[in-house]
């Protein structure tokens, strides 16, 4: 079984873009909506399916599970070409995780979903 580090990943997407230089588009600032469009669109079929398929088969049909796998590392490769065309690496990613962690694992969440509400009913 393996367990890929994001820095690992980043830099097998940076070798597959590698070998298409030229035929693909850079991964610069230009570009980097581009590939949040495909990454937005890979999720729609990871969404697709999920409608498509009973959760219950999702856990144990391999071939739905296959699918389904498949379509969410399409997600991550778009992912991490947006990542490398606005410049942020494995190191950034990984701080701004673990500091949003930090913050979430010490949100209120029922007062901010209280005060979201309020801010609705406001408008």
């Amino acid at each position: 079984m393996s367990d890929l580090k994001l820095s690992e990943i980043m830099a097998m997407q940076k070798e597959l873009q590698d070998k298409h230089k030229g035929k693909w588009t850079p991964l610069t600032p230009e570009y980097g909506r581009s590939c949040l469009l495909w990454m937005v669109e890979e999720l729609g079929e990871v969404v697709a399916v999920v409608k498509k398929s009973d959760e219950k088969l999702i856990m144990i049909d391999e071939k739905i599970r296959s699918a389904l796998t498949e379509e969410f590392v399409d997600v991550l490769m778009f992912m991490n070409d947006a990542l490398m065309c606005y410049g942020i690496t494995a190191s950034d990613f990984s701080d701004a995780y673990l500091k949003k962690h930090t913050k979430n694992m010490s949100r209120n969440w029922e007062k901010s979903e209280a005060e979201f509400s309020e801010q609705l009913r406001a408008k």
